[in-house]
């Protein structure tokens, strides 16, 4: 594999060459480079430069100007200073081609790996044990499985964590019902049993639990006493618990698998599993002075957050009665991670109602030393999934919404998408349903990725599935009729030609296609996916343009200028395919 750098760094390698020759006292200077709708690209650094030099910038940018050669051969092809001593700078076409050409020789596309990578543990799509997944986990599910494609295609080593919620005094309740009625979670039959069977279980016994626990005080006190053996850690009771967390991880992969995700059981540790570490790190914070005992509960107070009575809100570790809250177990997570796994970034995929809470825990972890300059955690927050109305998304009767009858809807209207097509390109009934299940899925990942992640977005079937706007089903039909036109192309083969005059629409093709690199490693050092959602929409709608301008296959164009387009167009399907596979998205080869 070889990086291939992009046009803009050539550029802009060649404008402080010889701003550097031009000012030598000055050291090393930023040109400022930007694409321009007045040229290729705009270099503005010139007029800070000039100011802390006290030159005159248009006299500066004029001597810079004769130092850069231009000419059709060359990188640049002309270059003017406008206005106080901006420079407009318009490349070669021969530049675009042969840049483009070094990209296609490339399986990587010339996308370089990151020269900082290092390791990070991105915690995300965390559902709670016997407890039903709504459209509330679906943001951090779809937004972290793409934080983990970009950042392991940039050579970050990525370790997933799915911090389940698999502890609590709630399973006191279910444990002490399922000892009671012992058949509660047995399988209809031998075979392989279905989430949605598991989920009825689950759900069946939690409703009747409760029902007792709400009802008779006997079973109330023998479901708390069933806590404290839990929490002893008794073998009876843990392999009831774990009855529990094997029923829901079949519900939860099964989930996933509709998701088309992919969910390794060694990544699933749940809060359950630093239970070892708790009384551990409440010794260190309370040692080291950074947790101190408050009504007897063990707390670590912040001077900037303060409650609503303007008194100081602690964060509480260890509550007055011995036990251990949310933030014992996330500051032994934290532990875990940046001792045992090395990671010098954490990555918190988590709803943005709980930033708050996040802030307090790395602040507590930055006062113990376990994180510092060498070490951060962030929180990637997210906005809600709203319905139509803008309100938060609930059914008629105002409950949450199920996430797996969200993704059944959302195949079933896809899939009528894809049928009414289908005879066009002569689908089997085998391709519809998998052309449906990849149209559906891709456009719930779509709509909430094409958002950026902390504002809220509202869910809109048939927004998603339509055809036209910023829809994946866009991306995914630019794809499609991209492969029909090179299958279209027969005897002619895609092949570079640097020699020749470029179209309009051309050059703006190409020059988005030689973004994609810089546009990977800001949506990889951002946090945020979306931007590469907005760069594939607007390549798609470059490569539309360029479709209606320049003939591809009729009317029939000269060779050499038809295996250019032909080469255009392959290399926009690779990385629009390999975009949307960076978002989780599958692009089918025919729609």
């Amino acid at each position: 594999m070889a990086s291939v750098p992009s046009l803009a760094s050539s550029v802009e390698q060649r404008v402080a060459d010889a701003l550097a020759s031009a000012l030598p006292e000055a050291g090393a200077s930023d040109p400022l480079l930007r694409r321009s709708d007045r040229a290729d690209f705009q270099a503005n650094g010139i007029l800070a430069l000039a100011k802390k030099a006290k030159a005159n910038p248009r006299e500066l940018a004029t001597t810079v100007v004769e130092g850069i050669p231009t000419g059709e051969g060359d990188l640049i092809k002309e270059i003017e200073v406008s206005g106080p001593g901006f420079l407009n700078i318009t490349v070669s076409d021969r530049a675009i081609i042969e840049t483009l050409a070094a990209r296609a020789a490339d399986d990587r596309l010339g996308v370089p790996l990151s020269p900082t990578a290092g390791t990070t543990v991105i915690d995300y799509a965390q559902p709670n044990v016997a407890k039903e997944m709504h459209v509330g986990h679906l943001r951090s599910a779809v937004i972290g499985a793409a934080m983990v494609e970009i950042l392991e295609f940039t050579g970050e080593k990525v370790v997933r964590r799915h911090h389940i919620g698999d502890w609590g005094t709630q399973f006191g309740m279910l444990i002490q019902y399922l000892l009671e009625h012992p058949h509660e979670l047995d399988h209809k039959s031998e075979e392989e049993v279905s989430g949605e069977e598991a989920m009825s279980n689950l759900n069946r016994l939690y409703k009747a639990s409760r029902a007792l626990f709400d009802s008779d005080e006997e079973f109330k006190t023998r479901a708390r006493a069933r806590v404290v053996d839990l929490q002893a850690g008794e073998p009876e009771t843990l392999a009831l618990w774990q009855r529990f967390v094997d029923e829901s991880k079949i519900y939860f992969y099964s989930v996933f698998n509709k998701l088309d995700m992919d969910i390794q059981d060694p990544d699933v540790v749940g809060e359950s599993g630093y239970n070892d570490m708790l009384v551990e790190t409440c010794k260190l914070l309370e040692e080291s002075g950074v947790a101190v005992r408050s009504n007897g509960a063990l707390c670590v107070f912040f001077d900037e957050y303060k409650g609503p009575d303007g008194n100081p809100t602690p964060l509480i570790v260890q509550k007055s009665d011995g036990g251990f809250g949310y933030a014992a177990t996330d500051l032994s997570a934290i532990r875990d991670r940046v001792d045992t796994l090395k990671a010098d970034t954490l990555i918190y995929v988590v709803d943005a109602r709980q930033s708050l809470h996040f802030k307090m825990v790395f602040e507590t972890a930055r006062r113990a030393g376990w994180l510092n300059d060498e070490v951060k955690a962030v929180q990637l927050a997210f906005g809600t999934v709203l319905g139509k109305d803008g309100k938060p998304f609930k059914t008629r009767e105002g409950e949450t919404v199920r996430l797996v009858d969200l993704l059944d809807e959302a195949v079933d209207r896809a899939t009528a998408v894809v049928r009414e097509k289908a005879e066009k390109v002569g689908l089997t009934e085998e391709e519809i349903v998998e052309n449906g299940r990849y149209v559906g899925i891709g456009a719930v990942k779509y709509a909430d990725l094409s958002t950026s992640a902390a504002r809220d977005y509202k869910f809109d079937l048939d927004q998603m599935v339509s055809l036209n706007g910023d829809t994946s089903v866009y991306l995914q039909y630019a794809y499609a009729r991209i492969r029909s036109i090179l299958r279209k192309a027969g005897e002619r083969r895609p092949a570079a030609h640097p020699e020749l005059e470029l179209a309009p629409a051309e050059r703006a093709l190409g020059l988005h296609l030689d973004g994609f690199g810089a546009l990977i490693a800001e949506a990889a050092a951002e946090h945020a996916p979306h931007k590469v959602a907005a760069y594939l929409y607007q390549l798609s709608s470059l490569f539309t343009t360029f479709y209606d301008q320049c003939p591809v296959i009729k009317p029939e164009p000269e060779l050499p200028v038809g295996e250019n387009r032909l080469f255009l167009c392959e290399l926009t399907a690779r990385t629009l395919t390999k975009g949307m596979s960076l978002l989780g998205i599958r692009t089918p080869e025919k729609l």
